[in-house]
């Protein structure tokens, strides 16, 4: 046992911390299980994430499990929608927990969050029809396609979200809806760009050799632009044009969004790409990063026959999900005009409901044109986009 686990005696539960990827003795391992296959004997407490009696950090290894965060509150028996609702998020609690305080004034029903980076969706799988999700938040539409394909979501049966969430951010089969949206979008150097328009095409034109910084072509955000070029030209242009893109990398891909701002503002490289509410926070929350945003300027890049690529933070619902009936009503609260605000000025995100202000800062930007493309077709082609990405050995 490395020297920093300890377990430590807690009322009626036991405190256990593990680094990942250590071999779990026997008790350990029996009380993972318990934790995983039979969760509602124990109630489920407001924050649940890292705060209660029991917590174990551990990588099951052999099913690829992440589990973040297991507790084992105080035992109780909770009856179904008794007033709560249980939410798992891949959002930061911090930038969510004013849109479910909210939520709990307006209409009485108390959030209890599970947070975590990775793994939710296999966590509601072991947990099967036991699990206490009523709820999964995700940041992408890779998040969102993953728990669909886990089989661990039931169709949101809501008229209002019909109304309200536009098609093209919609499940077809109704298991996901769009609550938020952002825009994948150029960080260009105030002072070595001087076009004010650019495609996504173009990224790949020699002309910007050199002049490129971007994260890993694996990761979701950059994987579900690449998808969006897969469905619209195909498999065949679209590793062309990845290989074009390559070609005029400044350095290897690496970092996060903040850090190709932070490059460009450098001299590194002249265009980084990035989400569009990261380069607001950095303007706006974030002192020490504000130069970098300082320096640079956002130009929404389109596709040369369409508009400009966006993802979206999805809502679904969980298929065993114990307080139906409140969730139900959590997901419509999140598409109504307060919680659609309070993404937008919050959040730096961009309503999916009509008629709701985009902040000041992210309107700066100029009017967003949102490419046409299902969010659907471009989950479709996500795992097609992840192996050109290896193929034409991008992130080398």
């Amino acid at each position: 046992m490395p020297a920093d686990a300890f377990a430590e005696g807690s009322n009626l539960g036991i405190t256990l911390n593990y680094d990942t990827g250590i071999t779990l003795n026997r008790t350990v391992r029996d009380i993972a299980s318990r934790t995983l296959l039979y969760p509602l004997r124990y109630s489920v407490r407001h924050s649940i994430a890292c705060r209660s009696s029991l917590m174990i950090n551990f990588r099951v290894l052999a099913t690829s499990v992440a589990v973040l965060c297991l507790t084992l509150p105080v035992v109780s028996n909770a009856s179904a929608d008794n007033g709560e609702v249980n939410v798992y998020t891949y959002r930061e609690t911090k930038l969510i927990q004013p849109l479910f305080d909210a939520f709990t004034k307006d209409t009485g029903i108390k959030v209890n969050v599970v947070s975590a980076s990775s793994g939710l969706e296999q966590r509601i799988k072991a947990e099967g029809a036991n699990s206490p999700a009523d709820v999964l938040l995700t940041v992408d539409i890779g998040r969102i396609d993953e728990a669909v394909q886990a089989g661990v979501t039931q169709p949101i049966k809501s008229e209002l979200i019909e109304k309200i969430v536009p098609a093209q951010y919609r499940d077809p089969d109704g298991h996901w809806a769009g609550i938020s949206m952002r825009a994948r979008v150029i960080y260009a150097s105030k002072d070595r760009v001087k076009q004010d328009k650019i495609t996504y095409e173009e990224l790949a034109d020699p002309k910007w050799k050199g002049k490129i910084c971007i994260r890993s072509g694996q990761h979701i955000y950059n994987n579900a632009l690449f998808a969006a070029y897969t469905a619209k030209y195909g498999e065949a242009k679209a590793e062309e044009w990845l290989r074009g893109v390559k070609a005029n990398l400044a350095q290897k891909p690496s970092g996060g969004d903040r850090e190709a701002a932070r490059d460009v503002a450098a001299g590194k490289c002249d265009i980084g790409i990035g989400n569009t509410y990261y380069w607001a926070l950095m303007m706006n929350n974030d002192p020490d990063k504000k130069p970098w945003a300082e320096a640079t300027r956002v130009i929404l890049p389109t596709f040369e026959s369409g508009g400009t690529h966006v993802n979206l933070s999805g809502v679904l619902l969980a298929k065993h999900a114990p307080n139906k009936a409140n969730a139900v009503k959590l997901i419509e609260w999140l598409a109504g005009e307060k919680a659609q605000q309070m993404y937008a000025d919050q959040n730096y995100e961009y309503p999916v409901r009509a008629g709701v202000a985009v902040n000041p800062t992210i309107a700066g930007y100029g009017t967003l044109n949102a490419d046409s493309l299902p969010i659907a077709k471009i989950a479709a082609s996500r795992k097609t986009a992840a192996t050109l990405v290896d193929k034409v050995g991008f992130d080398n």
